[in-house]
């Protein structure tokens, strides 16, 4: 009968894999935000603002974890989509192989270059302690976490939705428990989230591994994880545009932070405050994002095996249903975030938090997240690309938000604005944004069409 991607109604479908992906990507944004809830309330400001300092890390093992696990599935599933079972299981056992060792690469060098990393991306002399004490536990888990993250997407691709929502909810929920424990209970502070963290992880990267050994559609062998060239240059040609993208959050992270540091003093409300606003904002944010990120990976297997077995029709669905619900999602986010900032930052604070805290998280809540209500754009249309086999554009389309656009407005307006320039930047950055993925998915769009005449 074949493969239920070339002939199940696609809501069905959207359904079956956009829904475990959404609720994966919520656990994997989650995992950070308790951190930070816990932190903030137990450690204050500056706990935050080390949180802020020290993510960067994260979402560099986020950049490792979506090449390999995104080229990956893609390449799987378009491999499959074009009939051809016997390549396709060395995409999926070259990306494993490759997430485990550069998780163990990622790892050591963090480790060795802590502390000046760290001040690198922005940690005053006040906050470094903090981080430091953070990620000398959380690095110990970089492995876990780039495996659970990339060997999800290729559990996915292989069919099971479901275990990839069920091994990230395990890891998260187990986070969460141990983080009231080590946290609240034990009073260990930092080092209490950092070590709940590690063991989530290393619980969810466990369950990727177990499926992985009894994979459904393919058998994968030892041959299979043994590293091609040719194979994995072509996971990487696929899934660049998604790695690149998490580069690009890290690099805007660290410039952001620096920015923060340096105007702030310069300002009423100090350096640290604005680094712990900008870290609860970027991270509440990255809940709407990840719900619309995960509704784009739910289309990955839906669009690239129908593009690649020519069914045009069903990639269009696909890409439309994901378009709709997601301007759905990011518009009740936008009046979220303008009716409650700070109420918001007011779940991660204790009574060391300064009125200037909230002042400036206010503000930046309303003017930085403007544009939330369009940010969906982006990530679908991005993924959209890779998933038909076009990284380049894909590519081009994930770099421009924060490359082409927020980076420069970063460095520029604040020198006209003070601090506000950096609030400013945001919501252009998201405009500008914005504009360019529609006019390059009408140019997509118009290629499919004729591609349908042929």
């Amino acid at each position: 009968m074949g493969n239920p991607l070339g002939y199940a109604p696609v809501r069905s479908l959207m359904m079956k894999f956009a829904i475990p992906s959404i609720i994966g990507m919520l656990v994997s944004a989650l995992y950070n935000m308790v951190d930070q809830l816990f932190i903030g309330n137990a450690v204050g400001p500056l706990g935050n603002a080390a949180t802020g300092i020290a993510f960067p890390f994260t979402t560099g093992c986020m950049a490792i974890a979506l090449m390999f696990g995104i080229g990956g599935a893609s390449c799987f599933n378009l491999t499959l989509g074009m009939g051809d079972k016997k390549k396709a299981p060395y995409y999926a056992g070259n990306a494993l192989f490759l997430l485990v060792v550069l998780g163990v690469i990622i790892s050591a060098l963090t480790l060795i270059f802590l502390t000046p990393l760290l001040k690198r991306f922005g940690a005053s002399p006040v906050v470094l302690p903090y981080a430091e004490e953070y990620v000398k536990y959380t690095a110990f888990g970089f492995p876990f976490l780039i495996l659970t993250t990339g060997g999800g997407h290729l559990v996915r691709a292989d069919g099971s939705p479901k275990m990839t929502m069920i091994c990230n909810v395990t890891g998260a929920v187990i986070n969460t428990v141990l983080d009231a424990v080590f946290v609240l209970g034990f009073g260990w502070g930092m080092k209490g989230a950092a070590i709940a963290t590690v063991i989530g992880q290393f619980i969810s990267a466990l369950i990727v591994v177990i499926y992985c050994i009894n994979f459904k559609t393919v058998y994968l062998f030892g041959k299979h994880l043994l590293p091609s060239f040719r194979i994995v240059r072509r996971i990487c040609s696929i899934g660049m545009a998604s790695c690149f993208n998490q580069l690009a959050i890290a690099i805007v992270q660290i410039v952001l932070n620096n920015s923060l540091r340096h105007y702030g003093e310069l300002s009423k409300y100090g350096s640290d405050d604005p680094i712990a606003v900008a870290s609860i904002v970027m991270k509440v944010n990255m809940i709407v994002f990840s719900i619309v990120i995960g509704l784009a990976q739910g289309t990955q297997p839906i669009e690239s095996f129908n593009y690649g077995a020519q069914n045009y029709d069903r990639v269009k669905s696909a890409f439309w249903m994901a378009i709709k619900t997601g301007a759905v999602i990011s518009l009740i986010a936008f009046v979220f975030f303008q009716l409650f900032p700070r109420q918001i930052l007011g779940v991660f604070a204790n009574s060391d938090a300064s009125e200037g805290y909230y002042e400036f998280g206010a503000k930046f809540f309303r003017i930085f997240l403007f544009f939330t209500w369009l940010n969906c754009l982006q990530p679908i249309i991005s993924t959209f690309f890779t998933s038909i086999g076009k990284p380049v554009k894909g590519i081009f389309l994930s770099l421009t938000r924060q490359i082409l656009f927020f980076l420069p407005l970063l460095i520029v307006l604040p020198m006209v604005f003070d601090i506000d320039g950096i609030t400013y930047a945001g919501p252009l950055a998201d405009l500008l944004s914005a504009a360019v993925a529609i006019l390059m998915a009408r140019g997509e769009f118009k290629a499919i069409h004729e591609l349908e005449w042929i």
